[in-house]
C-alpha cells in the first residue's frame, strides 16, 4: 500500500521518509517525519491504524557518551538532519539535540558505540 502517497494525497500530509526497511509482502518499518496540520496529521494516523500499520511517536532520545566517544565524525555523515557535526575548530563532535529527529541512523554507526537511544 503507498502510505505516503495516501497521505500526502488523501491528508495533505507531507511524510519524509527518514529510514526504510521494507520488502514486497513482507511486514516492515519505516520512520517518517509528518509535517502539516495537527488535525490533519492526528486523521492521517487514525487511518493509518485503521490499516493495521503500527503507529508509534519517537519520544525517546538519542544519548552520547562522552567518556567513550572518540569524535571521528562517522555519525554526522549518515545524521539526516544535521544534529551531530563536528566543530571547526576542535573538531569534537557536537550534538544539537533540538535538530534530532531519533532516526537513530547514527547508533549502528559509531564505531565505538557510543550513541544509543532510550526508545
Amino acid at each position: 500500500m503507498p502510505v505516503t502517497y495516501r497521505l500526502a494525497k488523501d491528508f495533505n500530509v507531507a511524510a519524509s521518509i527518514i529510514r526504510a526497511q521494507v520488502a514486497p509482502n513482507q511486514v516492515g518499518t519505516l520512520v517518517v517525519e509528518l509535517q502539516g496540520d495537527i488535525d490533519q496529521i492526528d486523521a492521517a494516523v487514525d487511518w493509518m491504524e485503521t490499516q493495521d500499520v503500527e503507529v508509534s511517536s519517537a519520544s525517546g532520545e538519542i544519548i552520547i557518551d562522552d567518556l567513550v566517544c572518540v569524535d571521528c565524525g562517522l555519525c554526522t555523515g549518515v545524521c539526516p538532519t544535521q544534529a551531530l557535526t563536528l566543530d571547526p575548530n576542535s573538531f569534537h563532535l557536537k550534538f544539537q539535540r533540538s535538530r534530532c529527529i531519533v532516526c537513530e541512523q547514527c547508533v549502528p554507526t559509531c564505531p565505538v558505540q557510543a550513541i544509543s537511544s532510550n526508545l
